[in-house]
């Protein structure tokens, strides 16, 4: 898009700003303000996994890469490969037939790292915690270990970005 098409149409992405009328954007623009300047020091690799969610969260997750959020201005990139990944980003309770999947994708991520619940199903079980194909209560906790919690049906993909940049946040602080 060139100057002139801008000019025309106007941007298309939301404006992130610390006097924001919204309290998940003002967080944002302060977590951003505090990362370090190096281009390389501010990327953050996420490998979503879905432990049995009802995919409520993952319109959400795909709304992230949308013209109006895109998340690729704040530094993070979605990859294929838990190997290549800083986050984990689980959404859902986790089920009898994804908790080995969950426990082999979490091996496989490189230290440091760290693991996002996006969603009430994944942080607390939600609704579906006593249903016959989740494992235990649902919660992710109880499989692997948690760094940030996102809670809501679905949250926000603004919230989801917030979630992930304090996990970044959080793995800058391990890498020191």
């Amino acid at each position: 898009m060139n100057e002139l098409d801008i000019l025309l149409r106007g941007r298309k992405t939301d404006s992130i700003s610390s006097a924001s009328e919204s309290a998940t954007i003002r967080e944002i623009a302060t977590l951003l303000q505090k990362r370090p300047l190096s281009p390389f020091a501010r990327s953050i690799c996420v490998r979503m996994v879905d432990a049995g969610s009802s995919n409520d969260v993952e319109i959400e997750e795909g709304l992230m890469n949308s013209p109006q959020v895109d998340c690729e201005r704040f530094g993070i990139h979605f990859v294929a490969s838990p190997r290549h990944a800083d986050v984990l980003l689980v959404s859902g309770p986790v089920t009898i037939n994804m908790k080995l999947a969950l426990e082999k994708t979490y091996a496989a991520m490189p230290y440091p790292k760290a693991v996002v619940a996006a969603g009430d199903g994944a942080c607390s079980g939600g609704v579906l915690s006593d249903a016959l194909g989740v494992y235990k209560s649902g919660r992710v906790d109880e499989v692997i270990p948690i760094s940030v919690k996102v809670p809501g049906n679905p949250p926000t993909p603004y919230e989801l970005v917030l979630g992930i940049l304090k996990a970044g946040e959080m793995l800058s602080r391990q890498k020191d």
